[in-house]
């Protein structure tokens, strides 16, 4: 049996063991040392590996970012952010009609500014906004499709974990990565909002109005909501500074690991200081933190040892030969796999998916002949593979964020959040296709920065 059909096999053995709910990190890891074990004939030579590999993968350095970032969402999910960052966006818009509805995707996306998770922000804007609109008339379809789709910001707009381990993955600079994905952000949380319009003009019945604010009121939300855009600007401009103006250059304040330490400290601080985050708040975001971190870590673990099958078995690189033979279109290939990431994303979570499918993906892309660099070629998709997993959080039937919304709303049925979020999953669909054809879009301003 050759190299990439014993890859072949075990990958699928390790897909079937994943649809059978074993945990992905195992599946990965004993997928892994079999596969290793065929191909060497012995047990040792992995087992010897694994004396090294664990320390070998964390102590890298571009690691010790995700803790901090992870720790800086907890820190924003207990200090009152999204709450404030909700009033805000519901004064300005909450007396148009789907008003509330948009007004919970820009609180998404500024809590997705700061968390970098989309389980917190779909779980943490959902309880702040989840009541307030049904309270409002809004159909429990808009209303729970709206805020699982919001939530999808949390991994899309920068920071983001899945940047950072995607960066870790392919080596690349993850300062770029988190410029280049920041327009397709902000273009998703507009395609949310034009999403919602649209909505509520096909169904007028779906959504209610609040009463105009005053102007005075609407200013005093803005206020309120300083810190979150002061974070934001810090922490990225800190990490992204990489300019010129004339003569003077201007360097970066700080790495992304610095970077996120300070995030860190300035949103603990914020919930300190307006009495959002005590002690017992602090201790649990430091538990959920360390949880968090380790069940990362181990997955990245078993994706290590599978991908270390996979380099002995030579599949990336004999698969990325077998497409450049076939003479198939640089953009097909790029459609298929962007395919397939929204087919496992009715099955899996964002990070499996981005640990398992890179090994094999990443090769292949680095052969296609786009017309662009190495670097930005790697960024490019690495965006793009952010959004097609986006997309899987909240594709029926395993997409995450609905989960979460029912489990906050368990009286709403899940049909209902099922087909309130379908209008959202076809605006990521047109988003995807406008990325995929223009890279500019994920690229331009990473190129004026740097």
């Amino acid at each position: 049996m050759t190299g990439t059909a014993l890859a072949l096999g075990v990958f699928g053995l390790m897909l079937g063991a994943i649809f059978l709910r074993m945990p992905v990190a195992v599946a990965m890891g004993l997928a892994g040392f079999g596969g290793s074990w065929a191909i060497l004939g012995s047990p040792n030579a992995t087992l010897s590996q694994l004396k090294t590999l664990s320390y070998d993968t964390f102590s890298s350095y571009s690691l010790s970012v995700v803790p901090l970032f992870l720790l800086m969402g907890q820190f924003a999910t207990r200090s009152g952010m999204s709450a404030a960052l909700f009033g805000a966006a519901a004064d300005w818009l909450g007396h148009r009609r789907g008003g509330l509805a948009m007004a919970a995707v820009g609180a998404c996306a500024g809590f997705g500014a700061i968390s970098g998770s989309s389980l917190a922000t779909a779980s943490t804007m959902g309880q702040v906004a989840l009541p307030e609109m049904r309270r409002r008339g809004y159909s429990d379809a808009l209303a729970s499709g709206a805020l699982a789709a919001g939530g999808t910001l949390g991994i899309l707009i920068p920071p983001s974990v899945i940047l950072v381990l995607y960066a870790v993955l392919t080596q690349q600079n993850l300062a770029k990565m988190f410029v280049a994905a920041l327009v397709p952000g902000l273009l998703a949380a507009v395609g949310y909002m034009v999403t919602v319009a649209i909505y509520v003009r096909v169904a007028p019945g779906a959504a209610g109005t609040a009463p105009r604010v005053a102007l005075g009121q609407r200013m005093r939300g803005l206020v309120r909501v300083w810190p979150v855009v002061a974070i934001f600007a810090l922490v990225m401009g800190g990490i992204a500074a990489d300019w010129d103006w004339g003569k003077a250059g201007v360097q970066a304040l700080f790495t992304p690991t610095e970077g996120a330490a300070v995030g860190a400290l300035a949103t603990g601080l914020y919930g300190v200081m307006t009495g959002g985050l005590d002690w017992r708040g602090f201790s649990g975001a430091v538990r959920e933190t360390a949880a968090s971190t380790a069940m990362i870590f181990f997955i990245l673990l078993g994706a290590q040892v599978f991908g270390g099958f996979l380099a002995l078995s030579q599949t990336p690189q004999a698969l990325a030969g077998w497409v450049q033979a076939q003479g198939i279109g640089p953009y097909w290939v790029l459609a298929a796999m962007l395919l397939c990431y929204l087919l496992f994303g009715c099955v899996m979570d964002s990070l499996s998916m981005i640990l398992l499918t890179i090994p094999v993906f990443f090769p292949i892309v680095q052969g296609l002949e786009l017309g662009l660099s190495p670097e930005e070629q790697a960024i490019w998709f690495g965006i793009l593979a952010l959004i097609a997993v986006e997309v899987g959080l909240i594709t029926p039937p395993v997409g995450l964020n609905l989960f979460i919304l029912n489990a906050l709303a368990p009286d709403i049925p899940v049909g209902r959040t099922y087909r309130g979020v379908l209008p959202f999953v076809l605006s990521d669909l047109v988003r995807v296709g406008l990325l995929l054809a223009f890279p500019v879009l994920s690229l331009g301003l990473m190129r004026a920065l740097f």
